[in-house]
């Protein structure tokens, strides 16, 4: 007889299910929605990536003490620290939440002209 999935595994399996279906929306909604959504997102203090920056930061804590025990290898700690720094990309685009938050509470309005497309710029800081 097999056990059941202790609680903590269930919950991180739902909200994988949960975020896979607010993808699905994402990609259907229409764009004031859209940014409203990706707002929320990128929130860094109640956002889904703030809060999955915090639980990687946080696994890479319990790797760091694991590791200095012996039961998990160094390798998994640097692997897990590398990812929460990668992730704490939510402070450059922190700057940005208000700017889709503004999109995403705009009327409709009938524009006398259409929106200039902005050519795309690859900028990466380190």
């Amino acid at each position: 007889m097999s056990h059941p999935a202790p609680y903590p595994v269930r919950l991180a399996d739902e909200i994988t299910r949960q975020l896979g279906q607010l993808a699905d929306h994402l990609s259907q909604l229409p764009p004031p929605q859209a940014a409203q959504v990706i707002a929320h997102v990128l929130d860094p203090d109640a956002g889904v990536l703030g809060g999955v920056t915090h639980l990687v930061a946080t696994s890479s804590h319990f790797a760091k003490d694991q590791a200095e025990q012996g039961t998990l290898p160094a390798e998994v700690w640097l692997a897990l620290g590398r990812a929460s720094n990668e992730l704490h990309i939510t402070l450059d685009l922190d700057e940005h939440q208000d700017t889709l938050q503004r999109v995403g509470t705009q009327p409709a309005t009938t524009a006398v002209k259409p929106p200039v497309p902005a050519p795309l710029v690859v900028r990466r800081r380190r």
